[in-house]
């Protein structure tokens, strides 16, 4: 059976069937949540271990107390990150990956290493166009 000729599953088999680019269609919420700036580089950071609010702000540099908060929030809700809280004054909470977290943060993990092994030529194509 050619390439072309070959049944359509999962991410492409969505798209074919337009389920992915409908409004209705609930894995558009998980994209955003994964592929966001901040959800990007939540997960990369978790994937050296548990870590807690403020050394995750440190490694996202420029992201709000407020949107950190959110995108942890979100990929908690999703199943990617788990949020543990500690009953000691001062509040201790610490963040880690699931294992569906750490297998998403792997696929994250390699789009960005490609984007990092590829931004000269982006940077390039842009400069060309421009």
């Amino acid at each position: 059976m050619k390439e072309a000729e070959k049944p359509a599953s999962g991410l492409t088999a969505a798209l074919r069937r337009g389920e992915l680019t409908s409004v209705d269609c609930p894995s558009r919420e998980v994209f955003k949540h994964v592929t966001s700036l901040w959800g990007v580089l939540c997960l990369i950071a978790l994937r050296d271990g548990t870590l807690r609010f403020s050394e995750l702000r440190r490694k996202a540099t420029g992201v709000s107390e407020r949107m950190l908060a959110l995108t942890l929030q979100r990929l908690e809700e999703d199943g990617f990150v788990r949020r543990t809280a500690y009953p000691v004054i001062p509040p201790r909470v610490e963040y880690d990956l699931t294992p569906s977290g750490e297998q998403v943060a792997a696929h994250v993990a390699m789009l960005a290493d490609w984007i990092e092994e590829n931004t000269g030529d982006v940077m390039q194509q842009r400069q060309a166009r421009g």
